[in-house]
């Protein structure tokens, strides 16, 4: 009996840290559609509100992260029933992923992470070629979308493997090429060239 009770406090404890994974993740990632698509639409009216900049993710996001969390039992309610294996590859690529999202930071630096380039009318930033940045143009992005992965995978919360895919479809679609053109402006030839070079998003697997 106590071995039993023991087993079910373990397992409640186990799905009540993989909902707030899931939970979080839910939450987070509307911040980067929030700010990065209107950022690089208007680009020049950001530029022109500098700082101010920071306060649009709060406003659009926070009403927004308040709602999800108040749907919270209804988005974590339903799951799909991984095998361990498939868990444990979750929980790999989350690693991965925070790992490589640590590593671009790192590259970037604080204010290139935040977009500071983006909208200081005289901070034109660098082009970074190096580490991932040598393998995928925007492995932050690829990063995002890994670590959303795998917590879907470790999770089995259905709403959050709909994020990944909605990511992909957003980050592929939307973000980067506008990012690019936004690029393309700052940094002319050289980052045609690096397009012309490096692939988006999926890393090439031969040559």
């Amino acid at each position: 009996m106590v071995s039993s009770d023991v087993a079910r406090t373990a397992t409640d404890i186990d799905a009540m840290n993989t909902d707030s994974l899931a939970l979080a993740a839910i939450i987070v990632w509307p911040v980067v559609p929030l700010f990065w698509i209107p950022v690089h639409c208007a680009t020049g009216i950001f530029r022109r509100l500098g700082f101010l900049t920071y306060l649009m993710p709060l406003i659009t996001w926070l009403p927004l992260a308040y709602f999800l969390y108040c749907q919270r039992y209804f988005l974590l309610k339903a799951k799909v029933s991984f095998p361990d294996t498939l868990r444990v590859a979750g929980a790999l690529l989350l690693c991965l992923g925070t790992s490589l999202h640590i590593w671009t930071g790192k590259l970037l630096g604080l204010w290139g992470l935040v977009g500071l380039p983006e909208i200081g009318a005289r901070s034109g930033g660098r082009l970074i070629t190096k580490g991932p940045f040598s393998v995928v143009r925007h492995p932050t992005y690829l990063a995002h979308t890994m670590m959303f992965f795998g917590v879907f995978l470790f999770s089995g919360v259905i709403a959050v493997g709909i994020i990944t895919l909605v990511d992909l479809l957003v980050i592929n679609a939307f973000v980067i090429p506008l990012e690019d053109k936004e690029l393309g402006e700052r940094f002319g030839d050289d980052h045609r060239a690096y397009r012309r070079r490096v692939p988006a998003f999926f890393p090439r697997l031969f040559g």
